[in-house]
């Protein structure tokens, strides 16, 4: 089994937060080894093709339509802890897309957000009450307004609630990122939360990611410092982002930028210039988020081009594999 529930085809599964009974606790969209375990069954191990021989096979333009890899977006430790040793039961080897800035202890604070916000609050709807309480600002114009916004993310992902998107696009369309970031500092020392304490237990370290590599996973690109909608950044602002993080990775890694040739889109955004700037850095394989021909984007297909592959969110399948 390798189709959506629309028989709609795709050649990569996304993956991102897992939970154990240690380290990493149970979350909003997390799942556990066992339900790795379930979605390979599902989709058949036989389909699933190891990172280096898909990329090879994708270059080729030798995929047969069954053959499908797994991806692990945002260097997330419970990937390493969690998900990894999965993968080395089977013999299957991922594609891990990571951003560059929490090697130098920058990372991005949407994860730190989204640990906070689970970890503090004893339901997520608690956090959003308490988000927009804080705010304190009007906003049934501005969903309103979004209403079509609001209708397409629904469609496209159907695992978030009305409040996961309402809380999602006021995050990325209301706020600019700077105020976000201060309302959320603002919660948290509400709670006493300290992110640094964390940051150990949420990101890859430099030895994760090294020995990922000399594992044999392929390691892409995720940009600099994740922003959320990379599309409405300029070229230049683009080039930078995606520069930065080759030529982090590469030094990282110890190889030539030259050898890093895949990606993912972080949180699915890109535009024109994206693409343009991803083939002069020498990117040839790029996944996207959704299953959803988006027109907005000129898209015609699913796997619209080499670098717009689709691939289906591991939530979508774990609904099916518990039916």
């Amino acid at each position: 089994m390798y189709f959506d529930e629309k028989n709609s085809f795709f050649h990569g599964i996304m993956f991102h937060h897992f939970h154990d009974e240690n380290l990493h606790s149970k979350s909003q969209g997390s799942i556990s080894k066992d339900d790795l375990y379930k979605i390979i069954n599902f989709v058949g191990r036989e389909n699933i093709i190891n990172a280096d021989i898909f990329f090879k096979k994708f270059k080729e333009k030798k995929l047969r339509s069954n053959e499908i890899c797994l991806t692990f977006d945002d260097g997330i430790k419970s990937q390493f802890d969690v998900a990894l040793p999965v993968l080395e039961d089977l013999g299957i080897k991922g594609f891990f897309f990571v951003y560059s800035s929490m090697f130098e202890n920058k990372p991005d604070y949407i994860e730190v957000f989204r640990y906070f916000r689970q970890n503090f609050y004893k339901e997520i709807n608690d956090f959003y009450r308490d988000f927009f309480r804080t705010l304190n600002v009007n906003l049934e114009k501005f969903f309103k307004k979004n209403k079509l916004k609001i209708d397409n993310i629904k469609l496209k992902a159907p695992y978030y609630s009305l409040e996961d998107i309402k809380f999602r696009i006021t995050r990325d369309e209301y706020l600019n990122r700077e105020n976000y970031k201060n309302l959320m500092f603002l919660l948290m020392r509400k709670k006493n939360f300290s992110a640094e304490k964390y940051f150990s237990r949420l990101f890859f370290s430099e030895k994760n990611l090294k020995d990922l590599h000399d594992m044999g996973h392929i390691i892409g690109l995720h940009s600099h410092s994740h922003p959320t909608l990379i599309e409405k950044l300029n070229y230049e602002n683009q080039f930078n982002e995606y520069n930065t993080c080759i030529l982090k990775l590469s030094k990282l890694l110890n190889i030539s930028r030259k050898e890093i040739k895949c990606m993912s889109h972080p949180c699915g955004s890109y535009n024109k210039d994206t693409l343009k700037i991803l083939s002069k850095l020498g990117i040839e394989l790029g996944f996207k988020q959704i299953m959803a021909i988006e027109k907005d984007k000129g898209m015609k297909a699913v796997n619209n081009s080499p670098l717009e592959i689709a691939r289906e969110d591991h939530s979508k399948i774990m609904r099916r594999v518990n039916l």
